[in-house]
């Protein structure tokens, strides 16, 4: 499947208008605010013709958004593995995955979305290795604030105290109240309910979904109301919470995920967070990532885009042997798609796990080093990583720092401790599995 690669001069357009109005109108050319008007209506009117061309009724069959027909086109697989709660075997893991979802964000957040070259180039200015062994020596624009919360050296080595903000880290610990405040049968309105309670702001599909909400937008519909962004990562990033709420239960762990997705996604970006919540739910039980990622292939329509694609990167992973030949692969597969897209990121997501293996520091580092949307797909390794192999797999360096802190722009809750978000996911995963 091609995806459309929009010329550079497209992608400009705005600043082009702008800045030869701004020239016109200092050379004292006339009628500068007539021709913009007239642009301004000519492209709002093709607008609204691209967006109302037809999907593919044929495409559109294999990929339905509500969950009774999502079920109905999985292929057969395990739905359920653990009917009770090992509580010592699920404080490990929960602490793993806990631990190495935060390490593989911070480690990524400061070069977020970063080219390699760029990447490699940034690591020599600091003497450092690359892959990264460590947390970055120093942060570009060490004092801007990220998510308008932490510095962004505090996401280095020699400033780090505490778990710093991110998005990747937010929705963790949001997942969670969300499960406290309403249960494991939450809906899809109390999802909407916390978002307007707890978010002071979001970005892409989250943030459009939280503008409807807003404006009074049922909390159904909030996806598809002026979203182009409902396809991107934002709800994969989400997944964490719902794994961790069904350890060893994907289908649930998948269902969760749903109620959350559906706010802000559809089609393979909904699956996307349901695949991915699936793959954590298996790696409690299973113990091993590889397994957890072919489990997590039985929650989400067979024969849709990202179950393709996942089974393509799944069948050329002995073939991948480090981040740049990741990266390669899914420019190549994948041109023109957006790097924030949840397809060409679950793909390097696989990979960043069978490339590191039992290697928590080769997971992380290999997969920030592949680029795109790299502290998302470097969390969402560590997390599987953590709830496959548990806390002791992950070396003490990557979490000396933390000091039981982890920073928050959620409304309310500036700051959570690591111990007790352990107790407090081990309590909901009690409840989720006893069926409450």
């Amino acid at each position: 499947m091609s995806f459309y690669n929009y010329p550079e001069e497209l992608e400009n357009i705005d600043r082009e208008i702008n800045l030869w109005a701004q020239l016109k109108t200092e050379t004292g050319a006339p009628g500068v605010a007539d021709k913009v008007a007239e642009i301004s209506a000519l492209i709002a009117e093709k607008l609204a013709e691209l967006r109302a061309l037809p999907d593919d009724p044929a495409l559109q069959s294999t990929e339905p958004d509500d969950l009774e027909r999502i079920r109905a086109l999985r292929p057969a697989g395990v739905r359920r593995q653990w009917t009770s709660l090992p509580e010592a075997t699920y404080r490990d893991r929960i602490e793993g995955a806990i631990l190495g979802r935060f390490a593989g964000c911070v480690l990524g957040s400061i070069v977020e979305c970063w080219e390699i070259d760029k990447m490699e180039r940034w690591a020599a200015y600091n003497g450092e290795a690359f892959p990264p062994v460590d947390y970055w020596r120093e942060a570009e624009r060490p004092n801007d604030l990220k998510y308008q919360t932490s510095p962004r050296d505090t996401f280095t080595r020699s400033k780090m105290d505490g778990v710093p903000t991110d998005d990747d880290i937010i929705y963790t610990q949001l997942g969670m109240l969300i499960l406290e405040d309403y249960g494991p049968d939450f809906s899809v309105e109390d999802v909407g309910a916390a978002w307007m309670k707890y978010l002071p702001h979001a970005a892409t599909a989250e943030g459009v979904a939280l503008r409807n909400l807003h404006a009074g937008v049922p909390p159904m519909q909030a996806a598809v109301v002026d979203n182009p962004f409902m396809f991107w990562i934002g709800a994969d990033i989400r997944s964490d919470p719902w794994g961790y709420a069904a350890p060893g239960y994907p289908e649930k762990a998948a269902e969760f995920a749903w109620r959350d997705a559906a706010i802000s996604h559809r089609r393979n970006g909904i699956y996307g967070a349901m695949y991915f919540s699936a793959v954590i739910a298996a790696a409690f039980a299973t113990g091993d990532p590889l397994q957890a990622l072919e489990a997590g292939l039985a929650e989400i329509p067979a024969d849709c885009l990202l179950a393709r694609e996942l089974r393509w990167a799944l069948d050329s992973a002995a073939d991948i042997k480090d981040y740049r030949q990741a990266r390669a692969a899914v420019d190549e597969r994948f041109a023109g798609m957006h790097r924030i897209h949840t397809i060409n990121n679950a793909a390097l997501t696989v990979w960043g796990l069978t490339i590191g293996g039992a290697d928590f520091s080769k997971v992380i580092s290999e997969t920030v080093a592949m680029g795109l949307d790299n502290d998302c797909t470097a969390a969402t390794a560590g997390s599987i990583f953590g709830a496959a192999y548990g806390k002791d797999a992950i070396p003490e360096h990557w979490t000396r720092d933390f000091n039981n802190k982890v920073y928050s722009y959620i409304i309310g809750h500036p700051q959570f401790a690591l111990d007790d978000m352990v107790d407090r996911y081990t309590a909901i995963a009690r409840r989720a599995l006893a069926g409450d």
